[in-house]
């Protein structure tokens, strides 16, 4: 499976916000750290923040930081989430696609049982499991 490039960057600031619970972050903070679009990942923090995996604070000393225990979040969570506008393969949207072989194809089955076997090992892997620590001071 592939994840995009949102997700991506979605599981990178919580996996830095889970390194240090206690801490809010800016946007550009988080993307100075990981070489990422600052404004790429405002939306994806609008996001994490709508899904309620962060809080966010505006103005001076504002930020955002995990909303709840980096424990009582899964991978799996996550990943829905960021991941609910894209289908993996083209049948699976939510208006089944166009695909000519829909009614007669014996993939569809195989690639949605490889999806839920690697979504129940995501859903097993909290975020504190992940918990990326500050980089060294000078680095």
């Amino acid at each position: 499976m592939r994840l995009t490039m949102f997700t991506d960057f979605g599981l990178r600031a919580l996996m830095r916000l889970a390194g240090e619970p206690d801490r809010s972050f800016s946007t550009n903070e988080i993307a100075a750290e990981f070489g990422i679009s600052r404004n790429h990942l405002t939306k994806v923090i609008r996001d994490l923040a709508e899904a309620g995996f962060v809080e966010t604070q505006r103005g001076a000393g504002g930020g955002f930081r995990l909303a709840r225990p980096a424990r009582a979040i899964t991978l799996g969570q996550v990943v829905r989430t960021l991941e609910q506008r894209h289908a993996l393969v083209e049948c699976f949207r939510t208006d089944g696609g166009e695909c000519t072989l829909t009614p007669r194809c014996r993939l569809k089955s195989r690639l949605a049982a490889a999806r839920e076997a690697f979504m129940r090992e995501l859903d097993a892997t909290s975020l504190a499991d992940c918990a990326v620590p500050a980089p060294p001071a000078g680095g």
